[in-house]
């Protein structure tokens, strides 16, 4: 999944709105829990905010500064309901079946303010959500780990709303990192097992839940809000490109600064420099080979 430039101002600020309010119940003022974001309090209850990817990490590394307990990336995850969505958490709600949820949820992630990249997978007995290593974008393991837990409550919070049965609960959950102190709040949160040090960070579910239907199923409005959907996406992506790919290897990987050759290669394009006096472009400029 292709995840969206840092600095594309394109999503309400629900997140960081739940992340805040986390942090206030600390009592951490506002101002401290957005400084360097170029937010105020008062922006994140206007409808006409649009924030970043960028906006939401920094507003993380915060977090992690001034948050008096571990739980908190877990509480964050649990106080975005899927209507924070809007038009995608809405799709997936009148999902016909959770297969097309699995589906949809994947395909539209981009519209969700995604921080991590993001699959699922139909494997053996089991339905999963998959968070493979993207090479194009580093975080520190602090940081890495306080997203991970929020989208795994997320994910676990959501599925829990939109079916009925308890059956249908994960089955376990994998973390690509090491046990940290508080492991009781990954069980206690995502309602499953839970194993550290492994290959891959996953939730798992059994594969029964493929079939489920949501409660508000319904085939019809369903549709709808995917052409919806598609129509914001195709916007999104017609808005970046080859030279937004470039950025986001040079800007999200701390402290490293690849050449343009190496850019080049990571998007499978050629480096060509442009003149010093050309207008109003940037000093490289990327073609797909």
């Amino acid at each position: 999944m292709d995840l969206p430039l840092w600095n594309e101002k394109r999503y309400a600020p629900y997140k960081i709105a739940a992340l805040v309010e986390v942090l206030a119940e600390q009592r951490i003022a506002p101002e401290a829990s957005l400084s360097g974001t170029g937010l105020s309090p008062e922006n994140l209850a206007n409808p006409e905010t649009l924030t970043s990817v960028r906006q939401y990490i920094t507003a993380c590394h915060n977090a992690l500064q001034l948050s008096k307990t571990p739980e908190t990336p877990f509480r964050t995850g649990s106080r975005i309901p899927l209507s924070a969505y809007g038009m995608y958490g809405f799709a997936l709600v009148c999902s016909p079946t959770i297969r097309e949820y699995f589906q949809m949820a994947i395909k539209y992630h981009r519209l969700a303010t995604p921080l991590l990249s993001m699959s699922w997978r139909e494997e053996g007995d089991y339905a999963s959500w998959i968070f493979p290593m993207n090479s194009a974008v580093t975080h520190p393991d602090s940081l890495l780990r306080f997203l991970i837990a929020q989208q795994l409550t997320q994910l676990s919070t959501h599925l829990r709303a939109v079916v009925e049965s308890d059956a249908y609960l994960p089955v376990r959950a994998t973390l690509s990192y090491s046990a940290p102190d508080h492991t009781h709040l990954y069980e206690r949160y995502l309602g499953c097992p839970v194993r550290f040090g492994q290959p891959m960070s996953a939730l798992l579910y059994p594969k029964s839940i493929l079939s489920a239907k949501p409660r508000m199923a319904h085939g019809l409005t369903s549709k709808i809000l995917q052409e919806t959907c598609d129509r914001i996406l195709g916007e999104v992506k017609t808005s970046t490109g080859v030279a937004g790919e470039v950025y986001q290897i040079i800007a999200s990987t701390p402290g490293h600064s690849p050449s343009r050759g190496a850019s080049a290669s990571t998007t499978l394009t050629t480096c060509t420099v442009l003149p010093a006096t050309a207008p109003a472009m940037p000093r490289a400029a990327v073609r797909r080979m």
